[in-house]
């Protein structure tokens, strides 16, 4: 991951720390007795912030007095540069991003006088290093093609205390004007995490990107600082769904509209802790062949074997996989740990056919209950409006 560097300037950048006063100038002199006019006085500009290891996650404000800001150049000591606009009377220039922990800054601000005069005044300030610096992981990857109930999930390191305003760095743009909403939930792995998801299933081809502007973002008490941005591009790939029915036993791979293929399954086994979850789980991950350990998820010594074609349906271990240990019961009966299990053949014909962000609706009777949002991406067993209540800004 990037990391800024703090240069340290010595006597370079004591110079151009000195007061406004003694800054260098350029321009057209001053009219001459010939003119008959009095000379205009310099345009005053000031910076903020100033100095020494001020404190980050301000913008940049110039303002000028006794003149106008003709333009305004802010660059950090790795010659990134902040953006912003001069205001239309002239007064003042305010960067559009922050200034992030731990860098330099050298601001070139252009002036006119009253008179036509051009003048420059330069100036610069140090911002504090970060004290702690905050991380995210983030799903889905760069490039990806996923499924349609896909969300777009950033989990952080430590605490997001200043949420509404990490939420303002976040922007999502699509290809089709899809209509979604952030949600901050607690992860299964009882971190801070926002999702971003639609207000219904995404439309096929959508492109999607996230452009998490956080760099110079304060995350509040015990948070830390970014200190980088992230960025995601996307795309949704065919609409399927997976409807699993527990009661008959039986998937089904529906793909725009049509079934494409009907699988026996068997489900969790009835009347306890081995029950499976109901409502919408989505695909998060095709491991392949894997270890299942039962102590792992709180089932004791219940099982302890490599399975194939495993595919991750949430965080506290519900899979769909192969099952011929279970072949028995595939079609008319729920016998497994919780799982979907199907027969091998099956299995490798499905892992084929289904992509992480696939949905899988899943209903039945006897289970432990709903998928819960940060268990996995149980988002979708939220209303729209209980989902929207779920974003920091209202």
């Amino acid at each position: 991951m990037p990391r800024l560097r703090v240069r340290t300037y010595g006597f370079v950048l004591a110079a151009l720390l000195a007061p406004l006063a003694a800054c260098s100038s350029s321009g057209s002199p001053d009219a001459g007795p010939a003119t008959g006019k009095k000379p205009s006085a310099d345009v005053k500009v000031t910076v903020t912030p100033e100095g020494e290891q001020v404190p980050a996650g301000e913008p940049v404000k110039v303002t000028a007095s006794g003149g106008r800001l003709t333009s305004v150049t802010v660059t950090d000591d790795e010659g990134h540069r902040l953006s912003g606009e001069v205001a239309a009377d002239g007064r003042s220039w305010v960067s559009d991003r922050k200034a992030v922990p731990g860098a330099a800054y050298a601001v070139t601000a252009a002036t006119r006088t009253e008179d036509g005069s051009a003048k420059s005044t330069r100036a610069a300030f140090t911002t504090a290093p970060a004290d702690k610096v905050n991380k995210v992981d983030w799903r889905p990857g760069t490039g990806t093609t996923v499924g349609i109930a896909q969300p777009i999930s950033l989990v952080f390191d430590h605490p997001v205390r200043n949420r509404a305003e990490v939420e303002k760095q976040l922007k999502i743009t699509t290809s089709n004007d899809t209509e979604g909403s952030w949600g901050w939930i607690r992860d299964w792995s009882g971190r801070d995490r926002v999702d971003w998801r639609p207000r219904t299933y995404w439309k096929a081809g959508t492109e999607v990107t996230l452009n998490a502007e956080l760099n110079g973002t304060d995350s509040g008490a015990r948070g830390g600082w970014f200190v980088r941005d992230y960025t995601t591009t996307f795309t949704i790939g065919a609409r399927q769904i997976v409807e699993v029915d527990l009661d008959s036993h039986q998937l089904a791979l529906v793909r725009d509209g049509e079934t494409v293929r009907r699988i026996p399954v068997s489900g969790g086994t009835p009347g306890g802790d081995k029950r499976s979850w109901r409502g919408t789980a989505v695909l998060m991950a095709k491991e392949g062949t894997i270890n299942m350990n039962s102590e792992t998820v709180g089932l004791a010594d219940a099982y302890d074997k490599m399975v194939d074609h495993s595919m991750r349906l949430t965080w506290s271990g519900m899979y769909a996989h192969a099952a011929p240990w279970n072949a028995r019961y595939f079609g008319n009966s729920n016998q497994s740990s919780g799982c979907i299990g199907m027969s091998d053949a099956d299995a490798a014909w499905f892992y084929a056919q289904v992509r992480p962000g696939d949905p899988f609706e899943i209903t039945g009777k006897d289970t432990k209950g709903v998928v819960a949002p940060g268990n996995g991406f149980g988002a979708w067993n939220l209303s729209w409006a209980e989902w929207q209540r779920k974003s920091a800004l209202g």
